[in-house]
Protein backbone atom coordinates (compact mmCIF):
# COMPACT_ATOMS: atom_id res chain seq x y z
CA UNK A 1 0.00 0.00 0.00
CA UNK A 2 1.41 3.38 -1.00
CA UNK A 3 0.96 6.66 0.85
CA UNK A 4 -1.73 7.67 -1.65
CA UNK A 5 -3.60 4.41 -1.02
CA UNK A 6 -3.53 4.83 2.74
CA UNK A 7 -6.84 4.49 4.56
CA UNK A 8 -8.25 7.92 5.45
CA UNK A 9 -11.46 7.90 7.46
CA UNK A 10 -13.68 10.95 7.37
CA UNK A 11 -13.65 12.76 10.73
CA UNK A 12 -16.92 14.36 11.77
CA UNK A 13 -18.37 16.01 14.86
CA UNK A 14 -21.93 15.80 16.17
CA UNK A 15 -23.99 17.73 18.71
CA UNK A 16 -26.47 15.80 20.84
CA UNK A 17 -28.90 18.32 22.28
CA UNK A 18 -31.73 17.33 24.62
CA UNK A 19 -34.50 19.44 26.07
CA UNK A 20 -37.53 18.16 27.98
CA UNK A 21 -37.00 14.57 26.81
CA UNK A 22 -36.65 15.48 23.14
CA UNK A 23 -33.59 15.71 20.90
CA UNK A 24 -32.79 18.43 18.38
CA UNK A 25 -32.30 16.92 14.92
CA UNK A 26 -31.90 18.21 11.41
CA UNK A 27 -33.66 17.01 8.31
CA UNK A 28 -31.22 17.22 5.43
CA UNK A 29 -31.03 16.52 1.74
CA UNK A 30 -28.63 13.69 0.89
CA UNK A 31 -27.95 11.59 -2.22
CA UNK A 32 -30.16 8.97 -0.53
CA UNK A 33 -33.04 11.41 -0.03
CA UNK A 34 -34.30 13.46 2.90
CA UNK A 35 -32.66 12.07 6.05
CA UNK A 36 -32.46 12.81 9.79
CA UNK A 37 -29.21 13.55 11.57
CA UNK A 38 -27.82 15.07 14.71
CA UNK A 39 -26.44 18.51 13.92
CA UNK A 40 -23.12 17.33 12.52
CA UNK A 41 -20.42 17.92 9.97
CA UNK A 42 -16.80 17.55 9.00
CA UNK A 43 -13.82 18.71 10.97
CA UNK A 44 -11.96 21.43 9.08
CA UNK A 45 -8.21 22.00 8.86
CA UNK A 46 -6.85 23.93 11.85
CA UNK A 47 -10.06 23.54 13.85
CA UNK A 48 -10.45 21.80 17.20
CA UNK A 49 -13.27 19.28 17.57
CA UNK A 50 -15.07 21.61 19.99
CA UNK A 51 -14.76 24.56 17.61
CA UNK A 52 -16.10 22.35 14.82
CA UNK A 53 -19.15 21.12 16.72
CA UNK A 54 -20.04 24.65 17.83
CA UNK A 55 -19.74 25.87 14.21
CA UNK A 56 -21.68 22.96 12.72
CA UNK A 57 -24.51 23.21 15.25
CA UNK A 58 -24.87 26.93 14.56
CA UNK A 59 -24.82 26.43 10.78
CA UNK A 60 -27.35 23.61 10.86
CA UNK A 61 -29.74 24.79 13.61
CA UNK A 62 -29.33 28.59 13.72
CA UNK A 63 -28.69 28.17 17.47
CA UNK A 64 -25.54 28.73 19.54
CA UNK A 65 -24.38 25.37 20.94
CA UNK A 66 -22.62 25.18 24.30
CA UNK A 67 -20.74 21.87 24.66
CA UNK A 68 -21.03 20.45 28.18
CA UNK A 69 -19.62 16.93 27.85
CA UNK A 70 -18.01 14.50 25.45
CA UNK A 71 -20.14 11.46 24.56
CA UNK A 72 -17.47 9.46 22.80
CA UNK A 73 -15.87 8.34 19.57
CA UNK A 74 -18.16 6.49 17.17
CA UNK A 75 -17.28 4.72 13.93
CA UNK A 76 -19.39 3.43 11.07
CA UNK A 77 -18.81 2.39 7.49
CA UNK A 78 -21.11 3.62 4.77
CA UNK A 79 -21.19 2.19 1.27
CA UNK A 80 -22.94 4.30 -1.35
CA UNK A 81 -23.34 1.99 -4.37
CA UNK A 82 -24.59 4.68 -6.74
CA UNK A 83 -21.28 6.55 -6.45
CA UNK A 84 -19.06 3.55 -5.66
CA UNK A 85 -18.05 5.27 -2.43
CA UNK A 86 -16.94 3.32 0.63
CA UNK A 87 -16.39 5.70 3.54
CA UNK A 88 -15.58 5.05 7.17
CA UNK A 89 -16.71 7.84 9.45
CA UNK A 90 -15.11 8.65 12.79
CA UNK A 91 -17.59 10.77 14.76
CA UNK A 92 -16.66 12.79 17.83
CA UNK A 93 -19.95 13.39 19.64
CA UNK A 94 -20.59 16.09 22.21
CA UNK A 95 -23.64 16.85 24.29
CA UNK A 96 -24.70 20.29 25.36
CA UNK A 97 -27.38 22.91 25.20
CA UNK A 98 -28.65 25.54 22.81
CA UNK A 99 -30.59 28.76 23.11
CA UNK A 100 -33.31 29.94 20.80
CA UNK A 101 -32.82 30.41 17.05
CA UNK A 102 -30.74 33.46 16.20
CA UNK A 103 -32.75 35.97 14.18
CA UNK A 104 -31.37 36.69 10.73
CA UNK A 105 -29.47 33.41 10.38
CA UNK A 106 -30.31 30.88 7.70
CA UNK A 107 -29.98 27.11 7.82
CA UNK A 108 -26.92 25.64 6.11
CA UNK A 109 -27.34 24.57 2.49
CA UNK A 110 -29.11 21.22 2.30
CA UNK A 111 -30.72 21.50 5.73
CA UNK A 112 -34.50 21.64 5.27
CA UNK A 113 -35.54 22.12 8.89
CA UNK A 114 -34.82 21.34 12.52
CA UNK A 115 -37.13 19.29 14.69
CA UNK A 116 -37.35 17.95 18.23
CA UNK A 117 -37.99 14.20 18.59
CA UNK A 118 -38.11 11.79 21.49
CA UNK A 119 -35.77 8.81 21.54
CA UNK A 120 -38.76 6.54 20.80
CA UNK A 121 -39.86 8.67 17.82
CA UNK A 122 -36.33 8.63 16.46
CA UNK A 123 -36.06 4.85 16.92
CA UNK A 124 -39.34 4.39 15.03
CA UNK A 125 -37.89 5.89 11.84
CA UNK A 126 -34.42 4.33 11.59
CA UNK A 127 -34.80 4.01 7.82
CA UNK A 128 -34.59 7.83 7.66
CA UNK A 129 -31.36 8.17 9.68
CA UNK A 130 -28.33 9.55 7.87
CA UNK A 131 -26.22 6.95 9.67
CA UNK A 132 -26.58 4.32 12.39
CA UNK A 133 -24.63 6.66 14.66
CA UNK A 134 -27.57 9.11 14.96
CA UNK A 135 -29.63 6.86 17.22
CA UNK A 136 -26.61 5.37 19.01
CA UNK A 137 -25.47 8.83 20.13
CA UNK A 138 -28.98 9.65 21.38
CA UNK A 139 -29.22 6.33 23.22
CA UNK A 140 -25.85 6.86 24.90
CA UNK A 141 -26.91 10.33 25.97
CA UNK A 142 -30.25 9.05 27.30
CA UNK A 143 -28.36 6.34 29.23
CA UNK A 144 -26.35 9.04 31.00
CA UNK A 145 -22.99 8.78 29.25
CA UNK A 146 -20.96 11.92 29.93
CA UNK A 147 -17.21 12.37 29.73
CA UNK A 148 -15.39 15.59 30.63
CA UNK A 149 -14.66 17.93 27.72
CA UNK A 150 -10.99 17.69 28.76
CA UNK A 151 -11.10 14.12 27.44
CA UNK A 152 -10.52 15.68 24.02
CA UNK A 153 -7.02 17.14 24.00
CA UNK A 154 -6.06 19.84 21.50
CA UNK A 155 -2.36 20.47 21.00
CA UNK A 156 -1.29 24.09 20.55
CA UNK A 157 -0.18 23.23 17.00
CA UNK A 158 -3.84 23.46 15.93
CA UNK A 159 -3.55 27.22 16.39
CA UNK A 160 -0.59 27.53 14.00
CA UNK A 161 -1.19 29.48 10.79
CA UNK A 162 -2.29 27.29 7.90
CA UNK A 163 0.23 26.70 5.13
CA UNK A 164 -0.70 28.15 1.77
CA UNK A 165 0.06 25.95 -1.13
Amino acid sequence: MTATDRFRPSVTVAAVIARAGRYLLVEEETPEGLMLNNPAGHLELGESAIEAVVREALEETMRAFVPESFLGVYMARFVRPARLEDVTYVRLAFSGSVGEEIAGRALDEGIRRTLWMSEAELAACEDRHRSPLVLQCVRDHAAGRRLPLETVFNHVSLQAPLLKG
